[in-house]
């Protein structure tokens, strides 16, 4: 078996660590039982570029009881725990080839090797696997019936392939089940981005003019965290219903450019490129702390800010201290990638329950229904949705009415009124 990973004697505390996530994975936990009797997605050869942690491990677990054939690489360079990717070579056969810290050539290099295996389905966070596969892979095509996306950089990349008719293959959407974004987006990203601030930093939120480019899901929650630290949230926005709704939740709103010259700590997560640029790191005042929690280092325009700084030095694990011209210090976390991710362990394996039970159950959906299916982006399946959070009420031990017939018949008909 090929693989590429730190190193193998890390596998007993990944498969430690693999086993307390899946504690909190419930959902996950009666699809692997259910896979194990079924089988699925036997003979089924998985490609999958996802952030290699303890959840990502146990759901490669699910799908290898199911049947599937597997490889996986990481979806970030910074965001691989190498302990995990051990424990899934060593104790699960699965070929990983992924190393935390890995640089922009190995990145691709190891999404080559995953893609070796001429996958019949994809499984992607960020769409750096499809967009490789599409440019560079092109003889492999033949062999895929459909994929998944899990998260929302990805989804735009893939809606602007499918718009511009380059899309080869159906992708079911993973990240917009409601099941996902509500949770995994919201609360996971929310609680997760500020544990790697603070692994990071150790600053205190209490008092500080916390800056969030970005009020979509991951904004929300991040927002709500920070404000639940005892920060002064500022959104900055370009859109006026987003920016609307941060209002009416309490928080300030104004332009990135104002909001530079009093904020203590920025964080990116909008999903487009140079957010906070030279202009920005121009107006901060001396010591502000900047990180990105959307999927790409590219939020933050670190090149800008390197040519206005005459030094440069790492003052902390993850904290990189510039010296500007000016004479004031910026302080960029994690090279400026996921930071729940770089500083922290990501997602708590509660929420990852929900996002991993769709994409687990969206792979046999497309190995059923796949090569009926156009070339476009997919939601998951209502039916599949609502599945999930029937499931996780379940495990949760918690019960909800239902309607009557004749509840049903009322919502059904347009006759009965007043």
């Amino acid at each position: 078996m090929d693989y590429d990973v730190k190193d193998l004697k890390l596998a007993d505390k990944g498969k430690l660590k693999m086993e307390w996530a899946a504690r909190f994975m419930p959902v996950l936990g009666l699809i692997k039982e259910n896979f194990s009797k079924e089988k699925p997605l036997k003979g089924v050869r998985i490609s999958a570029c996802l952030h290699v942690t303890s959840e990502t491990g146990n759901l490669m677990k699910t799908l290898k009881k199911g049947g599937a054939e597997l490889a996986l690489t990481a979806s970030n360079p910074l965001s691989t725990q190498d302990e995990v990717a051990a424990a899934l070579v060593k104790n699960d056969g699965v070929p990983v080839f992924a190393i935390k810290g890995e640089d922009n050539k190995t990145y691709y290099k190891h999404i080559n090797q995953a893609l070796d295996q001429k996958p019949h389905i994809t499984m992607d966070d960020g769409a750096d696997l499809v967009s490789t596969l599409h440019s560079k892979r092109k003889n492999l095509l033949e062999h895929v019936i459909g994929g998944t996306e899990e998260t929302t950089t990805g989804v735009i990349r893939l809606k602007s392939m499918a718009r511009n008719k380059v899309l080869r293959y159906p992708i079911i959407a993973v990240n917009d089940a409601n099941t996902k974004y509500l949770f995994d987006n919201r609360y996971g990203t929310g609680q997760s981005t500020i544990d790697g601030i603070l692994r990071a930093t150790n600053i205190l939120l209490a008092g500080t003019n916390f800056v969030i480019a970005g009020y979509g899901w991951c904004g929300r929650g991040i927002a709500m965290r920070a404000e639940g630290g005892g920060a002064k949230v500022i959104i900055c926005e370009v859109d006026p219903l987003r920016a609307l709704e941060a209002i009416m939740d309490g928080f300030q709103v104004m332009p990135l450019k104002e909001a530079a010259k009093i904020g203590d700590v920025f964080v990116t997560t909008t999903g487009d490129k140079s957010v906070i640029n030279k202009d920005h790191f121009l107006r901060m005042k001396d010591g502000a702390v900047i990180a990105n929690s959307g999927h790409f280092n590219v939020e933050i325009d670190i090149p800008a800010l390197e040519k206005i700084s005459q030094k440069k030095r790492r003052i902390r694990d993850f904290v990189e201290e510039y010296s500007l011209r000016n004479g004031r210090k910026i302080y960029l976390l994690g090279e400026g990638r996921l930071i729940n991710l770089a500083s922290a362990e990501g997602h708590p394996a509660t929420v990852m329950d929900m996002s991993f039970a769709n994409q687990a159950l969206s792979i046999v959906y497309l190995n059923r229904k796949g090569k009926s299916l156009k070339k476009e982006v997919y939601a998951v399946p209502e039916k599949i949705d609502k599945e999930i959070a029937r499931l996780k009420l379940r495990a949760l031990g918690i019960k909800i009415d239902r309607l009557t017939p004749e509840q049903k018949k009322y919502l059904a008909d347009w006759q009965e009124g007043t």
